[in-house]
């Protein structure tokens, strides 16, 4: 598996570079939202006044960007940010202070649904490198005044009314200068599903912000975080990411004494930090390491880095191999509850390359339904069946929505 991997420069306001992502990019993101209907997605006069109340300080770079994009009206709604469809990621993250402020984490999804772009840009007077998500959006980065931030997942399956995290993030680095401004931001503009956000500045203060689109936002001091937010809310999953495992982890690293930057960056391209589900969405597709006292930027993968700052910042292309995704036999052994976790596939790709396990992973959610419900009928099992299977191919979509929607009233769902 591969990832197509492009550092940018276009310092300014955006123009053809940013046009180009999104004549390269649109076209998945059209088809993305075109697989999830209408329902419970708000019209464009409605986004738009979303964005003027919550990030007003966006509305002039939005409008440059809608016009880069020729006024279509999907790809206006899109560039809002506001409520979006509802996706999940993986990821860790950590931060080290004192003589050598740092933030670092790890990038867990599909690499046919990432960007695979890092940009510097300069949208409204402040430089900013960051990896681009949704065209507009960042899932992590730093701006010249020393802000870095990023993101993990929070665990958690409630969908909200709010913005897509990546806008936030954007936002946050476009118009903020240190840990307080960011906060701020990040508790005032809702999330319409749960994250926890990590920013630090070049004064080593930091924070973690856990987001959730039916709670108070909660400021920690947390220096680490990774798919959960105190308690686990979404079992299947945290079973599936291993998300307490590499919790654990992080606190035995940063507690240990005399520990430092180097070897916490350098156990994020390291079991149990390091992914290698690739084919079902939680494989490791990057590792960013931010040091704001520096200005400098690494995105490091296990055989390669590369390495940018505000001062030298050089666009690169790099074709990123991973390694062949582990569809590891006890993996596909375990209880169905450990099988629930197929990220849920925006761009309707079909990634299964051997049918027998592609088969070997329907029969489990069959069985797991019928075990479920034992009132269910063999017709309404294979009616399941055909939609999780189709010529031999699985629906990562109907996998995912199985997985996160089962339960009593799903049963009748799939029926219908």
């Amino acid at each position: 598996m591969q990832l197509h991997f492009n550092a940018i420069s276009e310092p300014g306001k955006p123009g053809s570079k940013w046009q180009k992502l999104y004549n390269t990019h649109w076209s998945a993101y059209k088809s993305w939202l075109k697989s999830k209907g209408t329902t419970n997605y708000p019209d464009l006069k409605t986004s738009q006044e979303a964005l003027k109340k919550y990030m007003p300080e966006m509305w002039p770079t939005y409008q440059r960007l809608c016009k880069l994009a020729k006024d279509d009206k999907v790809a206006s709604r899109f560039l809002t940010g506001f409520q979006p469809p509802a996706y999940i990621s993986g990821c860790s993250q950590a931060v080290t202070t004192g003589s050598d402020i740092q933030l670092v984490r790890n990038y867990d999804f599909h690499p046919d649904l990432m960007e695979g772009t890092q940009l510097l840009t300069s949208w409204n007077g402040k430089k900013v490198i960051a990896t681009s998500d949704f065209l507009i959006g960042v899932v992590d980065g730093m701006n010249e005044d020393g802000l870095a931030i990023s993101l993990t997942f929070g665990g958690r399956k409630e969908v909200g009314v709010g913005f897509g995290i990546p806008f936030i993030l954007r936002y946050v680095l476009e118009f903020c200068s240190d840990v307080d401004e960011a906060v701020a931001a990040l508790i005032r503009i809702p999330s319409h599903m749960s994250y926890n956000v990590t920013v630090v500045d070049k004064t080593g203060k930091f924070k973690t912000v856990q987001l959730a689109p039916d709670k108070t936002p909660r400021v920690t001091d947390a220096a680490f975080t990774t798919n959960h937010q105190g308690t686990i809310d979404w079992p299947e999953n945290a079973a599936f990411n291993k998300t307490r495992e590499r919790s654990s982890f992080l606190n035995k690293l940063l507690s240990e004494k005399g520990v430092n930057s180097t070897k916490v960056a350098d156990a994020f391209l390291k079991t149990p930090l390091y992914n290698t589900k690739f084919k079902e969405g939680f494989g490791t597709l990057f590792t960013s390491v931010y040091r704001p006292l520096e200005g400098k930027v690494e995105l490091r993968w296990p055989e390669m880095s590369v390495q940018q700052s505000f001062e030298n910042f050089k666009e690169v292309y790099k074709l990123i191999n991973y390694e062949p995704a582990q569809v590891a036999t006890e993996w596909w052994n375990q209880d169905a509850v450990d099988v629930a976790q197929t990220v849920e596939d925006p761009f309707e790709e079909q990634f299964a390359e051997n049918v027998d396990w592609q088969e070997t992973v329907t029969e489990i959610m069959v069985n797991a339904m019928a075990k479920a419900h034992p009132s269910t009928n063999e017709r309404d099992l294979e009616k399941l069946r055909e939609k999780i299977i189709n010529n031999g191919e699985v629906s990562w979509q109907a996998v995912a929505g199985f997985w996160s929607k089962m339960g009593t009233g799903y049963a009748q769902s799939w029926r219908s």
